[in-house]
């Protein structure tokens, strides 16, 4: 719109226009229900390109992340290690462990036993990957995903790690992916959030889920995620007793006070909070509707399992996350909690694999036969790996693992990625990277490539400063593009 006007001999800038428009706000707010990407036309980021304009053609357009919070030990579900089985009890080598960081949990450990799994695994799909006993069904989609060894991070203990796995940087009060795609791509459905948020447990140790971990940082909070819960009010005080013709008399009078605000402070967090108010108002008609799994057919029910029919499960998690992509919605995260095995690994981990396995390879099945799959990008996996040895003492039936950077796994499906591939690979003992590293911003970076975006040039000044989500580093996996 900028450039429009400037063709026709306007010279002003975005500010000054919507400060000096005869109607002020309230009629801004109003266009942004007549033409629903009137704000995606008038902000622009840092490389003068509009919101809601990708950099080069995408391979995806939504992303659904299913993150398991607590960092699930490599060796039990994806990085089949032979040797561990063979010099199970042993003192890890020295050589190997070097002078790598420990936590304080087993820092102090008298010895460093290596354990290998309790559990066997088989060879899949044309890569012939191997995959744990423990994932029965994701091994059934084999040939759609890329299991992806080699991923390192730089943090070893949770919050730092989750945050920075999230946001790009391990302190808090940056802008999320979910966030920064929002920001950089817009939205596809104005009736609901672009960024979306849904929380599941398992029965092991939770790690703490926070709000900052969908935080619209620095970035207007338009693009702050909205955590949907379970029961009859997924988005909280969006009913609130108000008919449809009262909360519009409401919002109109609202905007006319905003209007005036605006026009006396210029704040643009103002506008977002029009927005928002807006996008609330929509959102009335539009969430029940999605929300409801009540009609899902016996087929989706069968596919997912019986838990996609009980509130905030995985399962109704994973199906949630379909029917939320397919009207639109850009980013869809969602957290499982109960990864997090120091101790009574074999126990906890059967459980929390159980919870996720059928209903991860459920999303991937379900996106594909809704033709779907090949412009979402589903993501499975957590915060950093575990260690070789036991953490604690080692017995016949139990042990546990402690907190390890330096390589972990997950897999990727869809949205332009390689499908039924392997890449990257640790050492003999699954402790160190031995070929194709993939670190976090390495990790963000391709992501936002198969989005459209060059990280390089998404930016956003703040306070003097030019930020982005991959900090100053990261490159692209071409190696796992399609």
């Amino acid at each position: 719109m900028e450039k429009e006007m400037l063709e026709h001999g306007f010279n002003m800038n975005r500010r000054r226009f919507l400060s000096t428009m005869s109607l002020g706000v309230g009629s801004v707010a109003l266009g942004s229900l007549l033409m629903p990407d009137l704000f995606s036309r008038l902000g622009s980021n840092e490389d003068g390109l509009p919101e809601g304009i990708a950099h080069f053609a995408p391979k995806a357009k939504r992303v659904i992340y299913l993150f398991q919070n607590g960092a699930p030990a490599q060796q039990e579900l994806f990085d089949f290690k032979p040797k561990l089985r063979e010099m199970q009890g042993q003192e890890m080598p020295s050589s190997v462990r070097g002078t790598q960081r420990l936590t304080g949990m087993t820092a102090y450990q008298a010895s460093f036993p290596l354990v290998g799994s309790f559990i066997d695994f088989k060879q899949y799909g044309q890569s012939q990957a191997w995959i744990s006993d423990l994932l029965p069904y994701t091994a059934r989609i084999a040939d759609d995903i890329c299991i992806i060894r080699s991923m390192y991070t730089e943090a070893i203990n949770h919050d730092p790690a989750l945050t920075f796995l999230q946001t790009g940087a391990q302190q808090g009060n940056r802008p999320s992916m979910g966030s920064w795609l929002s920001y950089g791509l817009g939205n596809e459905n104005k009736n609901l959030p672009a960024f979306t948020v849904l929380l599941s447990r398992g029965i092991g140790n939770g790690q703490g889920v926070y709000s900052k971990l969908w935080s619209n940082g620095f970035l207007d909070s338009v693009h702050q995620g909205v955590q949907f819960s379970k029961g009859e009010d997924p988005v909280l005080y969006l009913r609130d007793g108000m008919s449809r013709d009262e909360r519009r008399v409401m919002l109109d009078h609202l905007s006319q006070l905003n209007s005036e605000a605006y026009q006396e402070f210029g704040d643009p967090e103002i506008l977002a909070r029009i927005r928002q108010y807006e996008m609330a108002y929509r959102m009335q008609t539009e969430v029940p509707e999605v929300m409801d799994l009540s009609k899902e057919p016996d087929s989706i029910v069968k596919l997912y399992g019986p838990d996609c029919l009980v509130p905030g499960t995985f399962a109704a998690n994973c199906l949630l996350a379909r029917k939320l992509s397919e009207k639109g919605v850009r980013f869809v995260q969602l957290y499982h909690q109960g990864w997090d095995q120091h101790g009574n690994l074999p126990f906890e981990i059967r459980s929390q694999a159980k919870d996720v396995d059928q209903a991860s390879a459920a999303l991937v099945t379900d996106l594909k036969q809704q033709g779907l799959l090949d412009e979402t990008l589903v993501i499975w996996g957590g915060e950093f790996g575990r260690t070789s040895y036991t953490q604690g003492t080692l017995t016949a039936d139990n042990y546990g693992r402690d907190h390890h950077p330096r390589c972990f796994t997950i897999w990727m499906a869809g949205g332009g990625v390689k499908p039924g591939i392997v890449y990257g690979e640790t050492d003999d003992f699954g402790y160190n990277i031995a070929k194709d590293p993939v670190h976090v911003h390495d990790f963000h970076a391709t992501v936002m490539h198969l989005l459209g975006l060059n990280h390089e040039k998404l930016i956003f000044k703040h306070l003097g400063r030019r930020y982005r989500l991959t900090d100053v580093a990261g490159k692209v996996v071409n190696g796992i593009l399609s």
